[in-house]
């Protein structure tokens, strides 16, 4: 049975091969035929000197299927639209890529072509120097933009000859607090244009408005603020009793919380050890542990209540004692303030006398 299931799985493994073999072939063959349509209306195109319409078909040829005759027709295409650069890149492209031993003769005969060809578009290639500096003799200016044609020319080109197709061009140059400049620049055919940009100021451009100066130390000082008179100083920043106090007081409610827990946990161990233990406090050795828990427990819970305790005492003197210390003056004699903490077994808290 294992074998016959075997069998199965191959023979569908090899099915779903074949199939998806089958369908890409399929797919390849639609393209190989959509891209024969394009040549053929490309070429059609070029032969009557439509040279746009002649790129647009080779571009989609070539993009189903890439050979070597579709790109020589985009080349020729580029070159009769006088993009003379975007042709002498198509052509050497071909030269670069070259055929594969083997190769249909057209392929050969496109790579022949591209290479004689390419020598006649090179020449006529022209040139552009675009320098730009500002009226004022200022350093370079800031966010400095340069287009040609709407395309972003690097910085790196500013002062150096930059190849361009030959006619008619269109330069705007822009910077932070200058005037733009738009220019048209006319490249011959096989020679080189200079392309000098001066900047202006722009009267008009945002000034940086100047940064206020505070008023002096002591003006601030002498000057009360609202609401407080010469007999009644306003209160001091931060004159309140703060953060402090609660701190203490949350350190405190910690302390007591885990003092009463700790403190009814070793009740209860206590309550089991007074079952099992004699009258006069003598167990048994293996009631160790349970002893040693019930010391444990008590110390927690006693160290649990001092803490408890003292953040409450804590707290309550920052209550009292805060605005006095902050005014500068002693705590009123008057008041007789005494607090102390309370502590005791399953009890903490703070007393005091006025």
């Amino acid at each position: 049975m294992r074998r016959i299931h075997l069998a199965i799985g191959v023979a569908a493994g090899l099915f779903l091969g074949a199939s998806f073999a089958s369908s890409a072939h399929a797919q390849a063959d639609a393209d190989r035929a959509a891209a024969r349509q394009l040549g053929e209306a490309g070429q059609a195109a070029l032969d009557a000197k439509d040279y746009k319409s002649a790129e647009d078909k080779f571009r989609r040829a070539d993009t189903l299927v890439h050979a070597p005759t579709l790109l020589l027709g985009l080349a020729r295409a580029l070159a009769g639209e006088g993009k003379l650069l975007e042709a002498q890149e198509a052509y050497k492209r071909i030269v670069r890529e070259g055929v594969a031993p083997g190769s249909p003769a057209v392929f050969q005969k496109a790579l022949e072509d591209a290479r004689q060809e390419v020598d006649s578009v090179s020449p006529r290639i022209g040139g552009v120097t675009i320098s730009v500096k500002t009226a004022g003799g200022e350093a370079s200016p800031a966010n400095l933009q340069v287009a040609l044609d709407g395309a972003p020319v690097n910085a790196a080109l500013l002062g150096v000859k930059r190849p361009a197709n030959p006619g008619s061009h269109a330069l705007h140059v822009a910077a932070d607090g200058y005037k733009p400049v738009d220019l048209k620049v006319d490249v011959p055919v096989g020679g080189a244009v200079d392309a000098p940009v001066t900047l202006e100021k722009d009267p008009n451009a945002a000034q940086a408005t100047p940064a206020v100066a505070p008023p002096p130390a002591d003006a601030a000082s002498s000057t009360p603020p609202p609401g407080a008179t010469p007999e009644q100083p306003a209160a001091a920043e931060g004159g309140g009793p703060g953060i402090w106090p609660w701190v203490a007081f949350g350190v405190g409610a910690a302390g007591l919380i885990t003092g009463g827990v700790t403190g009814a946990m070793a009740l209860g161990v206590h309550s089991d050890l007074s079952n099992a233990c004699s009258s006069a406090g003598i167990c048994h050795s293996d009631q160790q542990s349970k002893v040693d828990n019930y010391n444990t427990l008590g110390t927690i819970s006693t160290v649990g209540f001092i803490v408890g305790g003292v953040g409450a005492a804590t707290g309550a003197l920052l209550l009292v004692l805060k605005p006095n210390l902050v005014s500068g003056s002693p705590p009123a004699a008057s008041t007789g303030l005494r607090v102390y903490p309370v502590l005791g077994l399953g009890a903490a808290g703070a007393a005091g006398t006025f």
